[in-house]
């Protein structure tokens, strides 16, 4: 294997900033210093960030089964051209990821690919049915990190409950997406002002908030862990703050388009289905809360929600549209925009989107940039300017409502276990 030094950037980690060089040789971070390294490649990161290879906890990659929104091969080279080096796959798939010969082809997929660690997420129940929770132990033997029907709720407490006690036997957690579908009412945005205008059909965000109140008791009960996805709501949060302030093993990720837009986006851009999500875009209110969420550490992590959609199914009516946007090469400009803006630090970020997720998930040679650690590297430039377009959007989907928009900051060199899986060309 090559090796490799990056020179004249600052490294970032969770709780420290310093300018410094690093060596790369068989794959791990042999040396970080001052001194001029030895190398094959040498990477120049004058005035760039140098992080950990950012960790995606939440991503749909639709493979196997609607591989033409996307597959493991152009999600994993979405992921690496967003400086994200692991990504964790959600189980909605056709078939569904429920059993472990589906979990075992979706690594040997990404391994072949030789891009990013594919960290496949299992089904909590068997088909997403609701009803009777998947082998945990076989799955996990095959690979799975964590459990999830997403997408769906788990709308039965009594099963949710053996899922968490189930999961936890096996060291693992759940994450649950929030809802309440006994109060969707067929809603196809936030139920508030803007939905009342646009004459469309809302979902209160009460249904999310009785959806984390109960998992939060569940958790109490099993003494399991809970994560929550896409927190998007004031009160959400206010519930997960109690939870854990008692003491309750809860955790949450917030997405970037949760923290970068409001409802409001719909009425300024005529109906634009880009903006249609679950959960969906909410009041100003809940976008400043979730902002003061990530800057107070409430919020553990920052995951994108990759949900690919093809055209065609988007140039829609609102109401008919697949609910998702594509988010894996908006993750890093979004995330510095809040830097720009004071509400984090850099090494918050770094904490955000690739600390917390390795601790979570007990992967000891990531999430941080030190001598001995895997090489999952990305080198961040915090003010290249570009338009987020064809040219540079590797995903097979174009669902993102950043399309055709000038974006700041973005991975220039990804560095996947010591070798380079991407490299940024304007």
């Amino acid at each position: 294997m090559m090796k490799i030094s990056i020179i004249n950037g600052t490294i970032v980690n969770s709780d420290e900033k310093f300018k410094a060089n690093i060596l790369i040789e068989n794959g791990k971070i042999a040396k970080i210093g001052s001194e001029k390294f030895e190398a094959d490649k040498v990477i120049d990161a004058t005035n760039k960030l140098v992080m950990p290879g950012l960790i995606d906890m939440h991503v749909h990659f639709r493979d196997p089964g609607q591989e033409y929104k996307d597959d493991i091969i152009s999600g994993s080279q979405a992921a690496v051209a967003g400086g994200v080096t692991t990504c964790l796959c959600m189980a909605n798939t056709n078939p569904v990821n429920d059993n472990a010969s589906i979990t075992r082809a979706m690594i040997e997929k990404a391994k072949n690919c030789g891009l990013i660690d594919l960290l496949p997420i299992a089904a909590i129940s068997k088909g997403l049915g609701g009803n009777e929770i998947v082998e945990m132990g076989d799955l996990i033997e095959a690979g799975a990190v964590a459990f999830s029907d997403d997408g769906l709720p788990v709308t039965s407490s009594s099963v949710m409950r053996a899922a968490l006690e189930y999961s936890s036997m096996f060291g693992s957690f759940c994450i649950s997406h929030s809802e309440d579908c006994s109060l969707c009412r067929q809603g196809v945005m936030h139920e508030g002002k803007v939905s009342a205008i646009l004459g469309l059909r809302g979902m209160a965000r009460e249904k999310e908030e009785i959806a984390v109140s109960r998992d939060m008791l569940l958790a109490k009960l099993t003494k399991a862990h809970i994560h929550i996805a896409h927190v998007s709501s004031e009160y959400s949060l206010k519930i997960i703050e109690m939870g854990k302030k008692e003491g309750i093993n809860i955790t949450c990720e917030a997405t970037p388009h949760h923290f970068s837009f409001s409802d409001d986006e719909i009425l300024k851009n005529a109906y634009d289905t880009n903006f249609k999500m679950s959960p969906p875009l909410r009041e100003i209110s809940d976008v400043k809360a979730v902002r003061e969420a990530l800057k107070n550490g409430l919020i553990d992590v920052i995951a994108t929600d990759h949900a690919p959609h093809h055209t065609d199914e988007k140039i829609v009516e609102f109401d008919k549209a697949p609910f998702g946007i594509i988010g894996l090469q908006t993750l890093v400009p979004l995330t510095l925009k809040l830097v720009n803006e004071g509400v984090i630090s850099l090494e918050r970020m770094v904490e955000l989107t690739s600390t917390n997720a390795a601790k979570m998930l007990n992967l000891k040679d990531k999430g941080r940039l030190a001598e001995g650690m895997l090489a999952d590297i990305a080198v961040i430039d915090p003010e290249i300017e570009y338009v987020y377009d064809e040219k540079i959007n590797r995903s097979k989907s174009v669902n993102s409502p950043l399309f055709g928009k000038k974006l700041k900051g973005a991975a220039t060199t990804t560095i996947k276990s010591g070798k380079i899986v991407y490299e940024f060309e304007k």
